[in-house]
C-alpha cells in the first residue's frame, strides 16, 4: 500500500507541475513581452514564480516539520497567488484568441489591428487590474456562507414524524487556511438550522490535521438529537486515512465506510468511501449495490457519497443521495470544467424511478481561498410527508 500510495503522490505531483509550471511559463512570457523586461527583473519574476508553483510543496513540508508560521505564510501567499494566476491566465487567453481572430481577419482584409487591439503594456496592466478586482471579490464571496433549504414530500417519512431536517456540510476543507474563524461561520448556519441529523459527505479535512484540536471541539459541540454521520472524500486519503478518520471521529461522527445504519425508525443511512480508496488499494465495507441491496421499501434511504456519480443500477435503492466535491468549480470559469467532468455538477437533480440527488457547492474552499460565481453553502433537506 505504501508503495502504491507514493506512486500515486508522485503522478499527481508531476502532472500538477507540468500544468501549473506551463499556466506560470505562459503569464511570465506574456509579461516579459508586455512590459519589454529587462534581464535582471525577468530573473526576478521568474524566481517569484517559481517559489509561487512549488509553494505547495514548501507548505507541507512546512506543516510535516511543525514549522507552523512558513506553513501559514507560504499557504496564504501560494494560494492566493493561485487564484490570481489562474484569473489572469484564463483573462490573458481570452484576450490572446481575440488577437488571433483580429490578426486573422487583418490578413484577410485590409483592416488594421492596431485600431481595435489596446498596446501591450496598457493591455497587460489592465488584466492584471482586472484579475486582482476579481480574486479580491472571490475573497468576499467565500465567507458569504448561504443556506439552501430543499423540501422533499415522500410517503416514506410517517405523518407523525412531522418535519425530518438533515443539515448537510461538505468540502469544508478544514486545515492550514479554513480555520476557526471561518468554521465558526459555517457552524452559524448549522445551529441556526436546528437538525435533526447533521451529515458530512466528504473533504473535512484538507492536509496536516496537527494543531486542530479546536477545530474537533467546534464541531463536537454540534449534537443533533439523531447523530452525526459523515463519509470520506479525496483528500481524507491525501492527508493520511488514518489521521483523518480519528480527526472526524474526534469532531463527533460516525463515519460510514461501506455501511449503513438505522435513523428515528424509518430511515436509512448508507455511506461509502470515495473511491480514491480504489486507487490507495484500501477498501471498507460493502460495494454500493450490495450496500443498498435489499432495503425495504417502505423506508426512506439516504446515501452519502463524495462524488457526485450515479451508478445505474443504484437510483432504484436509495431516494436521497447527498454528495459534494465539485464546489461548482469554485472559481468560475473552472465551473465549465467541472460541468464537463460531472454532468451534476451543483443543486438539485432529479433521478430514475424518483430519487433526488442534491451535490452541494461545499462549504469551504481547497487552495485559493476565493470563490467566484460559486458561493459556499450550508445545506438543508426538509423531509416532509407526502401531501404535508
Amino acid at each position: 500500500m505504501i508503495n502504491n500510495e507514493q506512486a500515486v503522490k508522485t503522478i499527481f505531483l508531476l502532472v500538477f507541475f507540468l500544468i501549473y509550471g506551463g499556466v506560470h511559463l505562459y503569464l511570465f512570457l506574456g509579461a516579459r513581452a508586455s512590459l519589454a523586461l529587462e534581464m535582471r527583473s525577468g530573473i526576478l519574476l521568474a524566481f517569484f514564480m517559481f517559489i509561487m508553483v512549488v509553494a505547495p510543496v514548501i507548505v507541507h513540508v512546512a506543516e510535516r516539520h511543525g514549522l507552523q508560521s512558513a506553513a501559514h505564510f507560504f499557504a496564504w501567499t501560494g494560494y492566493t497567488w493561485m487564484g490570481f494566476a489562474f484569473l489572469l491566465f484564463c483573462l490573458s487567453l481570452v484576450v490572446d484568441c481575440y488577437r488571433i481572430l483580429v490578426h486573422l481577419g487583418a490578413y484577410l482584409s485590409s483592416l488594421d489591428p492596431s485600431t481595435v487591439i489596446p498596446p501591450a503594456r496598457l493591455r497587460f496592466i489592465t488584466l492584471v487590474g482586472l484579475a486582482g478586482a476579481l480574486a479580491l471579490y472571490g475573497s468576499f464571496e467565500a465567507l458569504q456562507i448561504r443556506a439552501e433549504t430543499i423540501p422533499i414530500r415522500t410517503a416514506n417519512v410517517p405523518e407523525e414524524v412531522g418535519r425530518f431536517r438533515i443539515v448537510q456540510i461538505s468540502d469544508l476543507h478544514l486545515g492550514i487556511i479554513v480555520r476557526e474563524k471561518r468554521l465558526k461561520r459555517i457552524l452559524e448556519e448549522v445551529r441556526a438550522a436546528a437538525p435533526d441529523m447533521l451529515v458530512s459527505t466528504g473533504d473535512l479535512v484538507d492536509g496536516e490535521t496537527n494543531n486542530m484540536l479546536e477545530l474537533a471541539e467546534l464541531l463536537r459541540a454540534i449534537d443533533p438529537p439523531y447523530g452525526k454521520f459523515a463519509v470520506t472524500g479525496n483528500h481524507e486519503f491525501y492527508a493520511g486515512l488514518d489521521q483523518a478518520l480519528a480527526f472526524t471521529r474526534e469532531a463527533g461522527f460516525t463515519v460510514l465506510r461501506g455501511e449503513r445504519t438505522d435513523v428515528g425508525g424509518f430511515l436509512t443511512v448508507a455511506g461509502v468511501d470515495d473511491p480514491t480508496a480504489r486507487t490507495y488499494r484500501i477498501r471498507a465495507g460493502a460495494p454500493e449495490t450490495e450496500l443498498l441491496a435489499g432495503l425495504p421499501g417502505s423506508r426512506f434511504t439516504v446515501l452519502l457519497k463524495h462524488q457526485p456519480s450515479v451508478l445505474a443500477s443504484s437510483p432504484a435503492s436509495f431516494d436521497l443521495q447527498l454528495s459534494g466535491h465539485t464546489h461548482k468549480g469554485q472559481i468560475f470559469p473552472f465551473t465549465l470544467l467541472t460541468r464537463l467532468v460531472f454532468p451534476y455538477n451543483s443543486g438539485r437533480h432529479r433521478l430514475p424511478n424518483g430519487a433526488t440527488l442534491y451535490v452541494s457547492r461545499g462549504s469551504g474552499t481547497w487552495g485559493p481561498p476565493m470563490r467566484l460565481m460559486a458561493p459556499p453553502e450550508v445545506t438543508i433537506i426538509d423531509l416532509l410527508h407526502e401531501g404535508a
